[in-house]
């Protein structure tokens, strides 16, 4: 009894390192997109983005799995999944030019609490007053971040809303795939639209890359994307998401650090007063979920 106490607590602590571990890679990624916006069309990065993250995952899982990795008993959810995550990259990438990566991941973190807000007339969930109550100071968390009518408001911010809610209805659809699908499965098409898709605009928006150092950013941002999500995949293996959850938080801390050292953009105390506040309503949904 006592070996299965102390391999279950390795198996959380376990998962709890994956999704951190990933909390580093989603920001290094975010920072080549950034980078590479300076001269490449967003379209192009988020196709390269998601071409190399369909190719890696079928190196990872093709030997195991083989052709199996492609059947799906719910294509057109899958299909939908992969649109709105392709819709919601996009967005982000095009914000990502303007905005600093903690603004960006502090608004990014208002996923969760649309997710409850959709899980009503999505999925058939009853949000409670206190649960509407918590959606309404994380979005109270939002204003205090992107600060409109001030100074440091910028258009692109209107991207990074439209990126949390595609990636918000992703999540619904993911839901409704959890149980029908293996999770290797639903990785892999979560970007098989972005890579397949976006082929159809891709000479129009195509530029080669003019270095050595461009070429191995857009090759890396489908191997971090790949890595990253696998991390999380295996980490909820490991893990109840009820744990999980509060951890991906950790992605915050990582964009403040790639942010600061490499553009030199530290949060101000609203960017960081406002994450805290996005952070507390989805510790409590998520929190008030698990005692359920």
């Amino acid at each position: 009894m006592a070996w299965n106490i102390a391999g279950e607590r390795w198996r959380v602590l376990r998962g709890i390192g994956l999704v951190c571990l990933a909390g580093t890679m989603f920001p290094v990624m975010n920072a080549f997109a950034k980078l590479l916006g300076a001269n490449y069309n967003s379209l192009q990065i988020s196709w390269a983005r998601f071409f190399g993250h369909v190719v890696f995952l079928a190196i990872v899982f093709m030997p195991a799995r083989g052709i199996r990795l492609f059947i799906t008993r719910r294509p057109r959810i899958q299909l939908a999944r992969s649109a709105v995550q392709c819709l919601s990259n996009v967005c982000f990438v095009t914000a990502i030019v303007y905005q600093p990566l903690a603004d960006a991941a502090a608004i990014g973190m208002i996923g969760p609490l649309i997710v409850a807000l959709l899980a009503w007339p999505m999925l058939g969930e009853r949000t409670s007053f206190r649960h509407a109550l918590a959606i309404a100071v994380g979005f109270a968390g939002v204003l205090i971040v992107l600060r409109p009518g001030g100074v440091v408001f910028h258009w692109s911010a209107f991207f990074l809303l439209g990126s949390a809610v595609s990636y918000a209805l992703y999540q619904v659809f993911t839901r409704m795939v959890a149980n029908t699908d293996p999770p290797e499965t639903t990785t892999f098409y979560s970007s098989a639209f972005g890579a397949v898709g976006m082929l159809v605009v891709l000479p129009f928006v195509w530029k080669s890359p003019m270095n050595v150092g461009d070429f191995l950013m857009f090759c890396g941002l489908g191997v971090l994307g790949g890595l990253g999500h696998y991390c999380v995949v295996r980490a909820l293996a490991n893990a109840p998401a009820n744990i999980i959850s509060p951890f991906q938080y950790f992605q915050l801390i990582g964009s403040a650090a790639v942010g600061y050292a490499v553009f030199g953009h530290f949060p101000d105390a609203m960017t960081w007063l406002g994450a805290a506040v996005i952070m507390g309503a989805g510790l409590y949904l998520g929190w008030t979920q698990a005692r359920r």
